[in-house]
């Protein structure tokens, strides 16, 4: 059966069943509980629920309020807005003081489609990675976005986290999602000699899988980096992607400069030089459509990807 749980849901449902016993645990949303997915939350915990309405200045400052006093502050919106329009604030609230804020940035990439640029976030990995102290996730399905929310209640440094918008198919099994803090899961091939290495992060981790099954049938062996930890980039997973490799490939939805693939790219050249080719959005206004229009327009499918390795591996 096809999975019907956005990750955002995940968030929502991880975040009540420790709220149950710690109340040390806000959520704060700018008018966006329900595209969140948290309006249960508040229902459910309305003490430690605060909504500060379309402010997004305002919810990350408070939330690095809650902070500094000891709570465990998570703060929603549109990833979008959240990476842009409260960019000094998380620079100097959360990351320049170090503090406990979970930013959740919701509906991320193209996840809001037709509502076009105004409404897509292609540059938040960039922007937040490029801020000290700011780590940045991007989970690939809703049980490692289960796996990911407990890991970081457990911590004081605060955090950026996009998910999209719709359910994204299970790439783990439920109740056995092999997760590690900042540590990339090795998804197939590890310690094989490959023709290709597929490093992807987010909803791309499906479409790389897909792109590997298409290339086994066609005789060049892949492996698949589940790259979640964008910031810290797990270095040492990607060297020896690379080493096993005559081909890395990045793939990501968000802008060609500053994301993954240009991490993946500098630890690539400075380690273990190998091409490199970095799949992404293009430096432009992306097309209107569903996610999937938009993925397949730009050829960020398992056919597309396939298609551009065995393209470069002539």
């Amino acid at each position: 059966m096809a999975n019907k749980i956005p990750n955002r849901q995940a968030i929502c449902e991880t975040l009540m069943a420790y709220a149950q016993t710690d109340q040390d645990i806000f959520v704060l949303c700018s008018d966006s509980r329900g595209s969140a997915s948290l309006a249960p939350f508040g229902e459910k915990f309305p003490e430690q629920f605060i909504e500060v309405g379309i402010a997004e200045q305002n919810l990350v400052s408070i939330a690095a309020g809650l902070g500094a006093c000891g709570k465990k502050a998570f703060a929603a919106s549109p990833a979008c807005f959240l990476s842009t329009r409260s960019y000094e604030q998380a620079k100097i609230d959360c990351a320049y003081s170090n503090t406990n804020v979970k930013l959740i940035g919701i509906s991320g990439g193209v996840s809001y489609g037709a509502l076009g640029m105004s409404h897509h976030s292609a540059q938040d990995i960039a922007a937040m990675s490029a801020l000290p102290n700011m780590r940045v996730y991007l989970p690939s399905d809703r049980h490692q976005t289960k796996c990911l929310i407990e890991a970081l209640l457990q911590d004081e440094k605060p955090a950026y986290i996009r998910v999209g918008r719709n359910p994204v198919e299970d790439i783990y099994p439920e109740g056995n999602c092999p997760f590690a803090l900042n540590q990339a899961t090795w998804l197939q091939g590890r310690g094989k000699k490959v023709a290709a290495a597929l490093i992807a992060c987010g909803e791309m981790v499906r479409p790389a899988l897909q792109a590997a099954e298409i290339l086994e049938k066609a005789g060049i062996p892949a492996s698949v980096l589940d790259m979640y930890c964008v910031k810290p980039l797990d270095q040492k997973a990607v060297t020896e992607a690379a080493q096993n490799a005559s081909l890395v490939v990045t793939v990501e939805e968000h802008s060609p400069f500053g994301g993954l693939g240009s991490m993946v790219a500098q630890v690539v050249g400075e380690h273990c030089p190998r091409r490199v080719k970095c799949l992404a959005l293009p430096d432009a206004p992306v097309i209107t459509g569903t996610s999937p229009q938009v993925f397949a327009h730009y050829g960020l499918t398992g056919q597309g990807i396939a298609s551009v390795v065995e393209e470069l591996l002539k």
